[in-house]
């Protein structure tokens, strides 16, 4: 029930980052379409312990991006759910468009990824060169957050998305335009938990109007609550050399 005075109810999102991925995978590498990546076994092991955690949690809509990675990764949280709702597709949570790194090394592609980020916030910013702006992405993924939240009949949704759009949802939520983009790292099959306090709409607007956000939690990882031995970025990781190392980040 809401704590602020003269709101009609508060709403809670789940708004999860698909499992571990390899985006030099044979199949990816062959393709040359990343879009189309599913999870590693790491990724489906990552997905299955935010299922457990979520064991008792009861969604009244579940919703992914539509991309393999989500879909596999909320099929399996919702599978360890009793009653869970179908899954829903919203592209608006799709990832962010990247364009070119022009990188010689994953290392090098990395750190360009990372400054990116830090600069989300500048007029005209976009996820490397000739890609989406990050004003864009951010204004479409939040249309879609204000869409689900003035829609009736439900207190609690997951959300499975992406790492980039996660930080901007994030960013949007604490006040923070874009600014914080760069601060949110997103680990693979990680849970941010929103709460929105509501207010009824004035001027003929539909549904409820969002009052305030409260970011309840950030980057849990119920695979290793602690992140003992997480020492990587999630970009880091998500790019290790080899198998071996990816694995490190996460025991």
């Amino acid at each position: 029930m809401s704590t602020l005075a003269g709101t009609t109810g508060r709403r809670r999102i789940y708004l999860m980052r698909h499992g571990h991925v390899d985006y030099f995978s044979a199949e990816v590498v062959r393709t040359r379409d990343t879009r189309m990546v599913t999870l590693t076994e790491r990724g489906r092991l990552e997905a299955q312990a935010a299922g457990r955690a979520f064991a008792a949690v009861t969604f009244d809509r579940a919703i992914c991006s539509g991309l393999p990675r989500t879909r596999e990764t909320a099929q399996l949280v919702l599978e360890q759910i009793p009653g869970a709702p179908d899954l829903e597709i919203e592209p608006a949570f799709v990832e962010l468009y990247g364009g070119s790194a022009n990188a010689k090394s994953r290392q090098e592609l990395v750190a360009t990824m990372s400054f990116h980020f830090e600069k989300a916030a500048e007029p005209g910013a976009t996820m490397l060169e000739g890609g989406e702006s990050f004003a864009a992405a951010q204004e479409r993924a939040v249309h879609a957050v204000r869409g689900l939240l003035r829609a009736p009949a439900w207190r609690q949704i997951l959300i499975v998305a992406h790492e980039g759009i996660n930080r901007l949802i994030l960013s949007w939520a604490c006040r923070a335009g874009l600014t914080a983009a760069g601060a949110f790292e997103q680990d693979t099959g990680c849970i941010n938990v929103l709460d929105f306090d509501m207010v009824p709409s004035e001027g003929g607007a539909p549904g409820p109007e969002i009052a305030r956000a409260i970011v309840k939690a950030i980057n849990l990882t119920p695979y290793n609550y602690l992140k003992h031995g997480m020492n990587l970025t999630s970009l880091e990781a998500i790019f290790a050399r080899d198998d071996a190392s990816a694995d490190s980040a996460a025991t």
